[in-house]
This record gives C-alpha cells, structure tokens and sequence, in this order.
C-alpha cells in the first residue's frame, strides 16, 4: 500500500443517485474461503481468488453473475450491441435498477450492432428517431440500450435499444433530473465510411431513464461542443456540466446551462486553465521539458470561454490551449461526489500508466465573482507502477466513499483507492483480454454493475460492500 496523500480527505459519499453506469444466469459463482494473499489486499477485501469459471476473479464472500450479453435477442425484438461502455444506474419501480448502458460501436461494425449483420432489422424502427441513418445503409450503431433489473432475482426483465444514430458512445454522466448524458468519442465527418455518413458527430445526447422501452429521439446537444467526447460529471447544485476529451493532448471543459436541467436551451462552454502557474501542462511525461504537475497540490484555475465550438477542424483543444488553458492527457471517467469530482486520464504520468485529478468547484462557480474564490486542481493520484494502478478508464465513488477506477488493458483490475490514499484491486478480469468498463453501483450500493467490453459481457457483483479490511 502506498499513502496518496497526507491532506485531510474531503468524503467521497454522493449526495444522491449512482451512476459512472440471453446469457441470464449462465454463471454465478461464489468465491472460495481459501487462496494465498495478493499485493495491497489488506487495504480492501483481501485476497482474490481464482474462479473455476476462468472470468473474474474476485475476493471471498463475492460473487458475480452475467446478465446481458452480446448478440441476444431483446425486449424490443433488436439484438443487445457489443463494446458496451459507460453506464449509469437510477432507481426503477417496485425496487427495480435502471441501467443505461452506453454502446461504443463504429458504424461499419455490424456484428456488433442492435440490427444483426446485414442491417435487417433496422426497418423495425422509426429511422426519424436516430441521428445518423447513413443513408439507409449504415446508421449509427453507437448509442444505449436501457435494463430493468431485479436485484432479488439477479435478473434483467427487460433490455431494450434507448438510443441510437450515433457513433462510439464510450462513456457519459447521470443527471440530477434523471437522465443519462452519452457521449461520442468520434469526431467523423459526412462522407465518412466511403461517403455513406451525412451528419457530423462527435456530441452530447440525453436519454431519459425510463422503463418505457422507448426510443429516445436522439438530438445532439450542440453548445456542450463537438471534440472527441469522453464522461460528463454535473454538479447537482449548479447543474454546470464537466467534460473531459479523449486526446492525448485534451483539455478539461465546463458547460453552463443558460436554464438548469435544460440543457439543449443553451449554454456557454468553457476550458480550465492554471492561474498563476509556470506549468499548464498536467501530463508529467518524462519527456515533457516543462515543470512537473506536482501532487497534492491544489492549483487554482480559471475558465476560458471557447469560440467556434462546432469546430469543423476538430481544433477545440488547440484554439483551447493556445488561449492558455491546460492540457491533459486522455480525460476519460469522471464523477461527482460530496463538494468535489474526480476524473481519470489513461495515460497521464511520468511513465504513462494513468493519473486520477481531483477538482473543487469554488464558492461562486460559473458566476460572474468566481475569481473572489476560485475553484482548485488537484494531481490526486500518480503511482507511476503499473502493479497499482495502470490506464485508469471509468471512474465510480462507491456509497462508503472509495473511488474505484476500470483498467482499460488486456490484464485489467477494478482498482480500489480509499479516502486514506490505500490503493487494493477489487477484481481481476482473467477470462478475455479486454478491458472492464462503465463500472457503477445501484442506488442502494448492493450491486456494483461492470463491463467486460471486448467480450460484449455486463455482470452484477455482489458481497459484503463496505466491510474493507
């Protein structure tokens, strides 16, 4: 175990609502009493075990059960879509979870698609509904699929397509008015995929959590920008959205809405940057010839307005950067918690296996006397070791106050870190090499629901939560 930090922890414990968010029954295991123990195990549930099923392992008195998987038929008689990501979760009727699931499918990706290889079921839908309907021939198979699970009966009761037209949906963010903001980690253009797309993407789009079996009309939320979209996170006392961008050289964005929980009646949008500072470079490459994003440190920022935000160029982040805002390196999950929000980016650190920031909004965010108290940046976690921490991807607070984060690799672990700064793994995925994804609690923290998304696998992960060692 190594200590994070030696500042006084502020809670990770939301405020309200969970989120990061057949096959039925083919596996559930539950773990043996006996196995040699792992690296960090103390800081969290102990040792994993091996499990006979050779697909994740998992700490004793923890068991898992797969409950979508890809290829399946659904509800609404269309197929459940592979490379499933990001998810949130919100509370259902009579007990139920809601689960809004991200999809982040390419469009000539069709094996992995909601209308099966050749297309044939799309005439099963209104096309009027979708973003992208690539000419009839090849529509946006990104999107969501939405699921009513029983945690009683650790079954899905229904699956159906909530969104689609859009392409490689990767992660997102709920809202405090119950929806779930999806996010395109594309930036194509009309006349992609040998001229058969016709719209620009890479947006924001609402999906209302709903047991409905309804297809959202999907409509980009333009003013939130279109660069290459990873999470959203939105505080729910301002209802001021943050965004991060999966680029190698992206910046940290904020949407003000003009009206809260309305999103598509506009808004301004904003990059961070560093006040007062040599460096507004946060990487910390080894190869960088610019001082070192220091850890523990809250920096304090300030927000630059962004201009031309539809950028036909996909030059937000340059324009961005050029007016001082600060770069990061692959912003992916992010998540609100008491006060504060956490956000992962992939490759960021001296040997480029993952750093996790930590931001506070300040007394008068996004008013026009934010500077008299302004926000602050914090290098949160930076283990430089890959044995701890490697390509963090989808970021989750768990109800008791750790932050879990998703490996994005072909070895991943769910890995967890406390409000002490102790680092443990929660789960190991030993069946496919591929990463885990859109990890996320049910809104009573019982279930923690992640993705196994090169398998096309979503499981329910059940135990003794908040009984860390």
């Amino acid at each position: 175990m190594r200590q994070l930090s030696k500042t006084t922890r502020r809670s990770f414990l939301k405020k309200s609502g969970i989120a990061t968010v057949g096959f039925m029954g083919l596996y559930q295991f539950v773990q043996p009493n006996a196995f040699a123990g792992a690296a960090h195990a103390k800081a969290g549930y102990g040792a994993l075990l091996p499990d006979p099923a050779g697909i994740l392992n998992l700490p004793k008195g923890f068991s898992y059960k797969v409950i979508s998987k890809i290829g399946q038929k659904m509800s609404d008689g269309l197929l459940t879509p592979g490379n499933p990501d990001g998810m949130g979760t919100f509370k259902g009727e009579n007990s139920r979870v809601l689960i809004v699931r991200n999809h982040e499918i390419s469009p000539d990706d069709l094996e992995k698609g909601a209308f099966g290889k050749d297309n044939e079921l799309f005439k099963n839908i209104s096309a009027d509904l979708l973003y992208e309907t690539g000419k009839g021939q090849l529509p946006g198979l990104g999107g969501t699929t939405t699921l009513v699970y029983n945690p009683k009966t650790q079954e899905v009761e229904d699956e159906f397509l909530s969104l689609a037209g859009t392409v490689r949906n990767c992660a997102g963010g709920i809202t405090p008015w119950n929806s779930w903001l999806t996010c395109e980690e594309s930036t194509v253009t009309p006349g992609s995929y040998d001229g058969r797309l016709d719209l620009n993407h890479g947006y924001v789009f609402e999906v209302n959590a709903a047991a409905d079996k309804k297809l959202n009309k999907a409509i980009p939320i333009k003013e939130m920008g279109r660069f290459n979209h990873e999470a959203v996170a939105v505080d729910p006392k301002t209802s001021i959205v943050y965004l991060t961008e999966d680029r190698g050289d992206g910046l940290f964005y904020r949407f003000i809405p003009n009206e809260p929980g309305k999103l598509y009646n506009g808004g301004k949008l904003q990059a961070l940057a560093i006040t007062g500072e040599n460096s507004r470079d946060t990487r910390n490459w080894s190869d960088l010839e610019v001082p070192k994003f220091q850890k523990n440190h809250p920096y304090k920022v300030t927000w630059i307005d962004l201009e031309d935000i539809d950028a036909p160029d996909d030059d937000l982040r340059h324009r961005g950067f050029e007016q001082g805002a600060a770069c990061f390196a692959r912003g992916e999950g992010i998540w609100f918690g008491d006060g504060e929000l956490f956000f992962a980016c992939t490759n960021g650190g001296e040997i480029s296996a993952g750093q996790v920031f930590r931001y506070t909004p300040g007394a008068h965010e996004g008013k026009a006397d934010e500077s008299a108290a302004p926000g602050t940046l914090e290098l949160f976690a930076e283990p430089n070791d890959k044995e701890i921490l490697k390509s963090c991807d989808n970021v989750a607070i768990a109800p008791w106050g750790d932050l879990l984060l998703c490996e994005d690799d072909k070895h991943p672990f769910v890995v967890g870190i406390t409000p002490k700064g102790e680092y443990y793994k929660l789960a190991e995925n030993v069946g496919f090499r591929t990463e885990f994804a859109g990890g996320v609690f049910s809104p009573d923290g019982s279930t923690y629901f992640v993705n196994i998304q090169g398998a096309g696998l979503t499981l329910a992960i059940t135990g003794p939560w908040g009984q860390r060692a």
